[in-house]
């Protein structure tokens, strides 16, 4: 009803779109004045006017920038121990920074019209004069010596129009369209510009990247593959770069390379969305501020903006690194288990279809309708259940059955399950073991409960009324309660995970194998998801499941979701061809506004409505013979599939009646460019996944358009509206002549899931014949309606995950500008002093809770190496503020006092190290230890003599708080992980899982923070020198930022949330195992238990051969020996 009314008004006022674009109109007609005015200028002149607007925003933003210069200067000049001015004016900087980006968005829509006409009026040049002739410049010469569309001939400089994009000769033969000038405005907004296919959004781009890059702050262009970025970075260039701003790729080049930092640099940076991510989990790892690559969020525009946000948002980029003990899973002991119950289900099932069919033909359609309910329960994707539900009547029957089952809060629901091994509730992708399924897979010989949790707190309660039990015991008991519940929580899990990929995930489906790897395949696009991996086990599962290697554990020590990471940006803006189906998700979670551009010519491609038949054979046979009557015509067609088999299975029927075609899937992507460029030829037949080829046109041949033109032929509907949008968009460009048909079938997943059953009723009321088709606009708009159902269904789901992630996101950010103060300095001090505040702040209350004087004094000896002299009397009588003051006043007291007295002991030997070395080393190695470790320090030797010791003291601090942060930061991921899976269980107990986790991660949260702060101060105010001559002294061997032997993968998450993928870790972690390398290699190296036998090789020469591990552990830690072969 509300649809209705909605659409009612729309055709009254007008839809918000249309609203939006008449308030550009105006705009539109002022570039384009402007555009006429550049005409006259010479080509020269043209490129100076760029310079003139690059003035006009200086200028503008002048004293914004000298009051954030005065304010710096403020800062340095302020003493040491002015903690709370220091603040206040970090804060007043942070604010004149907003200040300076609203001002700063202000003169670029005055300087828009002016901008937008420089970039048309270039795009004419090159298009119709075919080259630009200027006065040659430095940056000109250096172009020239790279680029062979640039020649310098003397003082003149000649810009070509033909130039290499992606390894292919390109011309440059476009000028901006009025709707792509309204489409580049829309960007600029911080919008999404809609814009069918073949409209040129890689044109449109240009405009505001041109516009926004004038201000210095850079441009961030993302897209979904390296072969897009690469082609548009190069394609695009020579439009910018004439105007003397600079152009790059960052997919050319390697992670932390020097090459990949200058792509960074540039005005306008092209990559894809996987890189752009993982760079700033990188940075945010780097030791060194020089190591950093990524500047300033501040503009990005994301292309294919619904594959990213909406598709990839719920998927975390992870950097990981091996675990201890990670290569120690259950799944290869469970499969056999778990294979033989699936077995045991699929023969009940194949029972209960008998029955079923027997039962309702004899017209017990009470009976019958319980034994097909159990058939779907047990497993709904087996095919002659599929087949059965088809039939005239059968799926009202089910649907009669399944509403019986589902009232009054599932009640009568375990009387359906009974007999089942395990349920599955396809919808939420779900899977749960029953007690018979429990008994099935216990061995005969075996613990009963070997498969069932132990109610943990009744266990614990027991233990704590036990009188017969003395303390000592009570707590080895708990232990074992609780270590009894992990393995088995990680059994049950292990299980779930394997059951989950023997009944849910098909190959070439889901999935695909490449060489023993279990691949991804993108449900949108079917390509490849090269380094993605299914989180929770759920790869490893699958991995055993195809008899492949199954890969070690890893643990995290980087993460960010892509919905976080373009969250971060000043300004986001985004293009697709679909994106108002999903306008209401991209509001409620970007504050994104997608505005719906016309297209430059009226669209004239005929959408026919869809075609249903009941089963799939029937709906392929209509297919293939629709085929065969559009290749007589001499008309291309592009064939539609939602997986791999799928399209698999189309062509090896194509192929039995002898009609050519390509086929374009996850097996194929690497032809996906020569099959696009086939595509267009009459005759042609190619097969693809929905939206297989997407950022590449299809363009006809003069054949073809006479011939009526691309046909598009959707096997399937998708569950999402915009996915099939975007197949119809294929045909139909830039006012070509088209058609698009869709063939559905009631089997289909779409259909058995969420179709209507009126659909069902009315095939069957109607006595249809097999193969008899359906066709009416009411069908299609009710399969419509389905797909919304499902989007609402998913975005609800996205939204629930992407609530966990928050919780995250708000912790990184503390942590991450931490860590970012203390790599780059300016505020590390400050970060320091209010450490150490925060820490008096709480021994002050411990002792305040405690009365205990001596107590306080051993905490603050131990936390600060200071005796602080206070008695029962003070803590009773004093205020605990004043008493804070007291303890912070003479613990910043002493901390500047051992900083001093170090610069002190290291100025002599720094000096000695100058006249006796001074020509030959730069930086020094200064080993800093508190006592119990030692860290080295690298420092420069001429800054730390110019200074008198301080720029060693910073060195401390930094190197400190960095070594600290991370390794207590990987931690806390670790406990993170854990948490995730354990509030799981809070379902149980008729509680939410996500208040439970926002709770617990608050508390988990506050510890971290606590003890982060404690390790700081524990380090920084007992850090010393050893004694060391300057004959000793070791020069500091170069930084190298090569990229950090870490993995980088994203994990692929499902529906529904169920983490525990690193309960392996975590029990390894509470078992106790040694500090992880700061760097991990690629490679996870083998792990030994300490009664494993090792042969090992010492520096002397000599062996030990099959000795157990535990006897040379010590050894191999201290580097005395290390582990052979053989």
């Amino acid at each position: 009803m509300l649809d209705f009314i909605a659409k009612g008004l729309a055709k009254i006022f007008g839809t918000k779109s249309d609203r939006d674009i008449k308030d550009l109109l105006p705009k539109v007609t002022e570039i384009n004045q402007i555009f006429s005015g550049l005409a006259g200028l010479s080509d020269d002149q043209l490129r100076e006017k760029t310079q003139t607007l690059r003035t006009q925003i200086q200028e503008h933003l002048k004293g914004i920038d000298a009051r954030i210069a005065d304010t710096k200067v403020k800062i340095e000049e302020l003493p040491a121990d002015a903690v709370h001015q220091k603040d206040e004016l970090f804060n007043q900087i942070d604010a004149l920074e907003k200040e300076r980006d609203t001002e700063l968005e202000k003169v670029l829509e005055e300087v828009m019209p002016t901008a937008f006409a420089i970039v048309k009026e270039t795009a004419r040049r090159f298009k119709e004069v075919g080259k630009l002739e200027v006065t040659a410049t430095a940056r000109d010469r250096e172009l020239a010596a790279s680029k062979s569309n640039v020649q310098i001939q003397g003082e003149l400089a000649t810009w070509h129009n033909k130039w290499l994009a992606a390894g292919t000769e390109v011309i440059w033969d476009m000028v901006h369209y009025d709707v792509q000038l309204i489409g580049g405005m829309v960007l600029h907004q911080g919008k999404i510009s809609e814009m069918a296919t073949g409209e040129g959004k890689t044109l449109v781009s240009t405009l505001p990247a041109f516009l926004n890059a004038l201000s210095g702050r850079g441009v961030h262009l993302v897209t979904v593959n390296d072969y897009l970025a690469k082609r548009d970075s190069e394609w695009n260039a020579p439009l910018f770069e004439f105007h003397g701003l600079t152009v790059d790729c960052i997919d050319k080049y390697q992670p932390n390379s020097p090459a990949r930092k200058r792509a960074y640099e540039c005005d306008i940076v092209y990559g894809t969305n996987n890189e752009f991510g993982f760079d700033y989990l990188r940075d945010n790892m780097a030791r060194e501020s020089e190591d950093l690559v990524q500047g300033k969020h501040h503009f990005a525009m994301v292309d294919e903006v619904d594959s990213v946000l909406i598709d990839d948002a719920r998927t975390p980029l992870i950097i990981s690194g091996p675990v201890p003990r990670g290569d120690v899973h259950e799944f290869d002991q469970m499969k056999p288990r778990v294979a033989t119950l699936v077995d045991e289900q699929r023969k009940l099932v194949q029972g209960f279809l008998t029955s079923a069919k027997k039962l309702i033909a004899d017209g017990n359609d009470k009976e019958g309708g319980l034994a097909l309910f159990r058939a779907y329960r047990g497993m709904p994707k087996y095919k002659p259940l599929i087949k059965y539900l088809s039939e005239p009547g059968i799926r009202v029957i089910l649907q009669k059955s399944e509403n019986y089952y589902l009232q009054d809060n599932k009640r009568n629901m375990p009387e359906a399950d009974e007999p089942l091994l395990f349920t599955i509730e396809e919808k939420t992708n779900g899977i749960e073991l029953t007690d018979r399924g429990i008994e099935t897979m216990t061995s005969k010989n075996e613990d009963p409960n070997f498969f069932i949790l132990p109610d943990i707190g009744i266990a614990l309660d027991v233990l704590e009324k036990d009188s017969a039990l003395d303390d000592t015991e009570k707590l080895e008991r708990k232990e074992e309660v609780i270590k009894e519940y992990g393995v088995k929580a990680q059994r049950i899990h292990t299980v779930n995970q394997l059951l989950k990929a023997y009944c849910m995930f098909e190959r070439d489906t889901e999935y695909i194998l490449v060489d023993g790897k279990v691949k991804i395949v993108d449900e949108q696009t079917g390509r490849v998801m090269e380094g993605r991996r299914y989180s929770d086990g759920l790869h490893q599962a699958i991995e055993a499941k195809e008899n492949v290697k199954v890969e070690d554990a890893t643990q995290t020590y980087a993460t960010i979701t892509l919905q976080n990471y373009f969250r971060m940006y000043h300004k986001l803006a985004g293009m697709t061809g679909t994106a108002e189906t999903e306008a209401g998700e991209f509001w409620e979670i970007y504050k994104l506004d997608v505005v719906v551009i016309p297209t430059n010519k009226g669209i004239i491609r005929q959408d026919r409505e869809d075609k249903v038949y009941k089963t799939v054979r029937e709906k392929f046979n209509a297919v293939t013979d629709e085929i065969n009557e559009l290749v007589a015509l001499g008309r291309p067609v592009l064939v539609g599939t939602t997986s791999v088999e799928i399209s698999e299975v189309l062509s090896r029927m194509l192929t039995l009646k002898k009609i050519p075609h390509q086929v374009l899937n996850a097996k194929q992507h690497a032809r996906e460019a020569e099959i696009v460029a086939e595509a267009g030829k009459p005759g042609t037949v190619t097969i693809a996944t929905n939206m297989a080829g997407r950022g590449t046109d299809i363009k006809l041949t003069a054949e073809s358009r006479k011939a009526g033109g691309l046909a598009i032929i959707g096997t399937e509907r998708h569950e999402s509206r915009r996915v099939d949008r975007q197949l119809r968009g294929r045909s139909g460009r830039q006012g070509d002549v088209g058609s698009s048909q869709f063939f559905v079938s009631l089997e289909d997943s779409l259909m058995r899931l969420f179709g209507s059953d009126r659909i069902a009723k009315l095939m069957d009321r109607m006595g249809l014949e097999e193969g008899e088709v359906i066709q009416h606009s009411m069908i299609t708009k009710s399969i419509e309606r389905a797909q919304k159902k499902v989007e609402e269904n998913n975005f609800g789901t996205r939204k629930r995950l992407l609530e966990y992630d928050d919780v995250m996101n708000s912790q990184r950010e503390v942590v991450y500008k931490r860590r970012k103060n203390a790599l780059k300095g300016d505020r590390l001090e400050l970060d320091i002093l209010n450490i150490l505040f925060d820490v008096c702040e709480n021994l002050v209350e411990m002792g305040k809770s405690s009365l205990n004087a001596e107590d306080m004094r051993m905490n603050v000896f131990t936390n600060l190496g200071l005796d602080f002299a206070v008695t029962d009397a003070d803590l009773k009588i004093k205020d605990a503020q004043k008493l804070t003051q007291e303890l912070y006043a003479q613990a910043f007291a002493y901390y500047q006092r051992k900083n001093t007295q170090i610069a002190e002991t290291a100025l002599p030997v720094f000096k000695k190290v100058q006249e006796e070395r001074g020509a030959t080393v730069k930086d020094i190695l200064v080993p800093i230890t508190d006592g119990v470790k030692q860290i080295g320090v690298v420092c420069n030797l001429e800054k730390t003599l110019q200074n008198n010791g301080q720029e060693l003291v910073r060195s401390i601090e930094k190197n400190v708080s960095l070594a600290i942060i991370d390794q207590n930061w990987k931690e806390h991921l670790r406990d993170m992980d854990d948490l995730k899976q354990s509030v799981q269980n809070a379902v149980y107990e008729q509680k939410d899982p996500l208040l439970i986790y926002k709770f617990e991660a608050f508390e988990l949260f506050k510890r971290f923070i606590g003890k982060l702060n404690e390790d700081m101060t524990t380090f920084l105010t007992r850090a010393d020198l050893p004694k060391q001559d300057a004959s000793q002294v070791q020069q500091a061997q170069p930084r190298r930022s090569a990229e950090p032997k870490v993995q980088a993968s994203k994990a692929e998450v499902g529906n529904t949330l169920n983490p525990g993928a690193n309960l392996a870790a975590t029990a390894a972690a509470n078992a106790g195992r040694p500090a992880p390398p700061p760097l991990a290699p690629r490679k996870v190296e083998k792990a030994y238990g300490r009664n494993d036998k090792v042969s090992v090789k010492y520096r002397d020469g000599s062996t030990k051969v099959d000795v157990k591990y535990k006897s040379v552990e010590q050894d191999i830690e201290q580097g005395n020996c290390v582990i052979i072969e053989g």
